[in-house]
């Protein structure tokens, strides 16, 4: 992908957008509405149908749209128990237009408004992707959290780790690599590890990291969730999926520049317009050019994403809808430093470990680049009133070309008594993942013998290739942390010259470490896996408050393996099944759940090895299995919760245990036989804990999230190194999320807000073993902050992340720094 053409693309396009936008003279339309008898009517909404403009009327019944478009409009006002009012306007350039409406009704009824748009931003009350069905949050016995694209912008959120700080229970493991095959980032989510697999709710491979342009909503959908989603791109913690942007029926949209510290230069557009006349054909692009620069001694990100999309409406039965996302970046992989995990530990905390955080020990000429892309096509049939048929194909490929480091301590320079040694390793990366999926789904909503049905049947197919030329590792000199620097160049380099000490060597050059890798011998292979799935949910309401959700899915699991050698090719099928309750003593304010989730995974055969023979051993899957309980809150939309308790066992997890062997004679130095090697599969972990999140509008104007969770996991059964300790993909045990933000409607200060939150996680052990020891990252409370004002057009916003500057870390038996205080602007203007 040519970027330099792309940009100047780009740039043209943001050029045009901004003159088609600023030549329209916008106009605006307000009025009164009041009940019968003259009485003012407060808190109710007034849209223009099927566009994003509307207005909540104030104490004196007043509402007033401002800034929009000339051309022909539906003003629409709905009420439970009322024929909606509707009245359509012609609106010209700069007309103001004036609209009053009397609703003949009482107040009482009037609670019961269906109000569009009102209520907390930062919420999402419903989900078509959780359970491949439309069905409320409260009617869901699963637990979702929803980050919001309203909540994303008003927090200048540039990358995706950083929206994935606002759900509860989710935590940061691994900085997202580049690498081939695994190279998003990973993170922690109810005790497991997971990766951010999902688009649309349909397989999306990444090797870097999503960028947050295109991203309506992200979906974090909590415990094993195999039976409507598979098992190999997601965990038993959950999955994170992608909700993106759609287009809509009118010309609109924004463009933005975010500025920030280290370099931060990041352009954001969005357009979206009507194709035809008629508006059945609508078109929709969203694109974002990235760069910015470590907080480190060297370091750089620098990425282009542009992703069009488009819908057509053939008729009220039939229509289609086509997102596609090309995206290019190259940077350096940010350091990752590896704990030894051959030996007992040298330094098991920060403060032994005397790592100074602003030295990265790369270069800016050792860069990989990570191209991705993903394009779905969906088609929707209305069969009937009652059924609803869904095709979807999917196709995804994700690459990495370039240079991929990392830092381990190494066990053979014990002659060092004081801090560690690390030696870096690299490889020239060439891997190339891609994959198909076809999904065909029947939706339907319908009563068997008086009971609602709401059902979903589908089958799946998907399939999954990995090309990878990549080179071996080579060494690539070594690092020295800690006070001792004479220690270690005499002791390790030979030096003894005081004079030229240092405690970093090794080549950081394309062309040197070319050199390094120039008699390294590249092993070629192709891997193919497919996975055939059938799957049916029904939610099924026995009354209007109580309803029961029963799911089953067929999965068979075919591995080709490397494609060289059938040695490595086996099949498993497996039943997944899931169960939910949910019990609404309030209608669709407070709900009771609890639910039975199931999530497996495929396991390949192995070799038992006694006596230097080959034993072949196969495995059926392991499983997963959740329950959980807790209650849904959702009171006006004002204030949605979600509290609920969840106990997560694994079994049947394969595991190996090595034992000298038997045979072997001790006082032979020339018997030297290979010890013993035995698979079992009665491997258990437990993870249990307790989630709240809370969105919330007290008071008009001010929109509050939160978070909290606490996790309990543990190993039961398994290898001995870890059995009866902490899993170190678990995170740390508890976490914490909130952000506060409050928008003046009113007065002098109108349009003018105040944003402020952070995350708190206890401390977490990284590392964490029998032969080891234990490494324990810190506890941290990271503040941010921001002020913005709110225009007709324009929205300026200015952001400070992590307040106090507060030095804190990630990993998973691995050591990253984070970032430290950061400052971004950001300025949008909408048309």
């Amino acid at each position: 992908m040519n970027i330099s053409i792309l940009k100047k693309a780009l740039f043209s396009l943001m050029l045009i957008c901004t003159a088609v936008a600023t030549a329209q003279e916008r106009g605006k339309i307000n009025g009164k509405i009041t009940l019968s008898g003259n009485t003012p009517a407060e808190n109710i909404t007034v849209v223009l149908k099927g566009t994003a403009f509307s207005s909540i009327t104030n104490t004196q019944g007043n509402y007033e749209i401002k800034n929009v478009k000339p051309g022909n409009y539906v003003l629409r006002v709905s009420a439970i128990g009322i024929v909606p009012v509707e009245e359509n306007i012609t609106l010209a350039a700069g007309q103001i237009i004036t609209k009053d409406f009397t609703l003949a009704e009482s107040q009482e009824e009037l609670d019961e408004i269906i109000i569009e748009g009102k209520g907390n931003k930062f919420a999402r009350t419903e989900s078509v992707t959780v359970s491949k069905m439309p069905l409320k949050d409260i009617e869901n016995p699963q637990v979702y959290n929803v980050i919001t694209s309203e909540l994303l912008k008003e927090q200048v959120v540039t990358n995706f780790d950083d929206a994935l700080k606002n759900a509860p229970g989710i935590d940061k493991l691994w900085e997202s690599t580049g690498r081939g095959g695994d190279g998003a980032g990973y993170f922690s989510l109810r005790g497991f590890a997971v990766q951010p697999t999902m688009v649309n709710g349909l397989p999306s491979i990444t090797n870097g990291s999503p960028d947050p342009a295109n991203i309506e909503s992200i979906e974090v959908i909590k415990g094993p969730s195999g039976t409507l989603y598979g098992s190999s791109l997601i965990s038993y913690g959950g999955l994170i999926n992608i909700t993106t942007k759609k287009p809509y029926n009118y010309f609109g949209g924004n463009i933005s520049y975010t500025a920030g510290t280290y370099g931060l230069n990041r352009f954001t557009v969005d357009i979206n317009t009507p194709l035809n006349e008629d508006k059945s054909v609508l078109m929709r692009l969203n694109a974002a050019y990235h760069t910015e620069n470590s907080f480190q001694d060297a370091g750089f990100k620098k990425s282009l994403f542009v992703a069009p999309s488009l819908s057509y409406k053939v008729n009220d039965r039939l229509s289609f809808l086509v997102n596609t996302e090309f995206y290019n970046g190259s940077s350096t992989n940010q350091p990752m430093l590896f704990l030894d995990r051959g030996a007992e530990l040298r330094v098991h905390d920060m403060n032994e470990f005397k790592y100074d955080n602003k030295r990265s020990y790369t270069g800016n000429d050792l860069y990989i680049e990570t191209p991705t892309f993903n394009i779905q096509g969906q088609m929707n049939y209305k069969l009937s009133e009652e059924w609803m048929s869904q095709t979807v194909f999917s196709r995804t490929s994700a690459k990495s070309d370039g240079y991929y480091s990392y830092l381990y301590e190494g066990t053979q320079y014990t002659p060092v008594t004081e801090g560690v040694v690390l030696s870096r390793y690299i490889s020239k990366q060439n891997s190339e993942t891609y994959g198909t999926d076809i999904q065909q789904n029947f939706m339907g909503d319908f009563e068997i013998a008086g009971l609602r049905n709401r059902m979903v049947v589908g089958l799946d197919y998907f399939n999954r290739n990995v090309v990878n030329n990549s080179s071996p590792y080579v060494g690539n000199g070594l690092i020295y942390i800690g006070s001792n620097l004479q220690q270690f160049n005499e002791l390790v380099l030979g030096n003894t010259d005081p004079d030229t000490f240092v405690d970093e060597t090794g080549v950081l050059t394309q062309a040197g470490t070319d050199a390094l890798l120039a008699n390294g011998t590249i092993n070629p292979a192709k891997t193919k896996e497919e996975i055939y799935s059938a799957y049916a949910s029904d939610v099924i309401n026995f009354t209007p408050a109580l309803s029961a959700m029963v799911s089953l899915r067929l999965d068979h699991f075919s591995n080709k393996g490397n494609l060289s050698t059938t040695a490595d090719d086996f099949n498993q099928t497996t039943l997944s099944p899931k169960f939910g309750l949910v019990y609404q003593p309030i209608l669709n304010k407070v709900a009771l759940f609890a639910n039975y989730l199931n999530g497996f995974s495929n396991t390949a055969p192995t070799n038992d090895r006694i006596n230097e023979i080959d034993i072949p051993r196969t495995f059926g899957p392991e499983h997963a299995n959740q329950f959980e309980a807790g209650a849904k809150l959702n009171l006006n939309n004002k204030l949605t919760a979600t509290l609920s308790y969840y106990n997560i066992i694994v079994k049947d997890a394969v595991y190996s245990i090595t034992t000298e062997n038997l045979g072997e004679d001790p006082d032979d130095p020339s018997d030297n036989l290979l010890d013993d090697i035995r698979n079992y599969q009665n491997g258990e972990q437990k993870s249990q804990g307790f989630e709240v999140s809370v969105t919330a509008t007290p008071v008009k104007g001010l929109n509050i999230i939160a978070g909290y969770s606490y996790n309990d996991s543990k190993l039961t059964k398994g290898d001995v190194d870890f059995v009866g300790r902490r899993p170190e993909s678990a995170g740390p045990q508890n976490l914490a999320n909130a952000w506060a933000s409050y928008r003046f409607t009113n007065g002098k200060l109108n349009g003018f807000g105040l944003g402020f939150g952070g995350n708190y996680a206890s401390e977490n052990k990284i590392f964490n073993r029998n032969l080891g020891g234990s490494f324990t990252l810190p506890e941290y409370t990271v503040l941010n902050g921001s002020v913005f004002y709110n225009t007709d057009a324009f929205t300026i916003t200015f952001k400070l992340d992590n307040i106090t500057n507060k030095d804190y870390y990630k990993g998973w038996s691995t050591i990253s720094p984070q970032k430290p205080r950061i400052f971004s602007a950001n300025v949008t203007y909408n048309f």
